[in-house]
């Protein structure tokens, strides 16, 4: 009995020993989670940030969605986000990505070129091109710049009715499971930009030279007071913007800064105050980053 224990003292005290040298690595895979000693992770809690979220909106919005999805891993916190809502311009996004995958289908020709015609013209909201004079000749590739960096409507009419089409948009769209957009009626849902982003993103639509195109000209938006308004300066935010007259203030895209890489959309509609909308869409985003960092 006093030898049998002896050994297994002795077999124990050289396990023990060699286990004190060994690296100890977490088996729980890198995600949106908060390290603790470097040896064990703690998951982030979608509820807790949209705690966070709702409680600073409060009652400044009615009808609202918020969504975050994690391009790292299977996080996601949604409020309302298969809710569909008047795209605004947020419309010119399916038409960003179906012509440059028509494009590299051979469908289509970006360097091709439009001669704007009066009754092209569309006089409202954002955008240059309706002050320029009919007969102003586009090439295609200037005019999805217009669209995405100034947001142009009457670029994106071009765009829409002209090059692609409006039906050809809304099928491959479809083919590609954005079943709750509407190009016609202009209606989207967070869900279904956040999947035609992330296809976007990682190259499932173009090839990396078209995606770093399209990149860049959501990245490079003269609109920056909403998603981007409030995040650190080196953070990059590819992302659109929409604004309707029943009180839509939007604005979806990819932030990818720091540890962070993922999708956020804020959706809303009937919102009392447009002009203060873009700030508070800032310092939601702002909380989001904080969580999500």
């Amino acid at each position: 009995m006093r030898l049998a224990i002896a050994v297994f003292l002795i077999i124990f005290s050289i396990f023990f020993f060699r286990q004190k040298n060994l690296r100890i690595i977490s088996p729980i895979a890198d995600g949106p989670s908060t390290k603790i000693l470097g040896i064990f992770t703690v998951k982030k809690n979608p509820e807790a940030l949209r705690e966070k979220v709702e409680a600073a909106i409060g009652n400044s919005w009615n009808n609202y969605s918020v969504y975050v999805a994690d391009l790292n891993s299977t996080f996601t916190m949604g409020i309302n986000q298969q809710e569909m809502f008047t795209a605004a311009s947020v419309n010119k996004l399916p038409i960003l990505a179906v012509l440059y995958d028509q494009a590299q289908k051979g469908k289509l020709d970006l360097d091709r070129t439009i001669t704007l015609q009066k009754e092209d013209i569309q006089d409202y909201g954002t955008g240059s091109i309706r002050y320029d004079p009919p007969g102003t000749v586009y090439s295609v590739k200037t005019l999805v710049r217009l669209m995405m960096q100034k947001s142009d409507n009457t670029a994106a009419f071009l765009l829409g009715n002209y090059v692609v089409g409006l039906d050809t948009v809304q099928s491959v769209i479809n083919n590609w499971g954005m079943m709750q957009t509407d190009m016609v009626n202009n209606k989207t849902s967070n869900a279904d930009i956040a999947l035609l982003l992330a296809k976007i993103y990682r190259g499932n639509v173009a090839n990396p030279a078209a995606t770093t195109e399209m990149l860049g000209f959501m990245q490079g938006s003269d609109f920056e007071d909403r998603l981007p308004g409030l995040l650190p300066k080196d953070t990059i935010v590819y992302h659109k913007i929409g604004s309707g007259d029943t009180g839509e203030v939007h604005d979806v895209g990819l932030v990818v800064g720091g540890n962070t890489k993922y999708y956020v959309g804020i959706l809303t509609t009937n919102v009392p105050d447009p002009d203060s909308a873009p700030i508070l869409i800032a310092k939601v985003s702002k909380i989001i980053y904080d969580f999500m960092e």
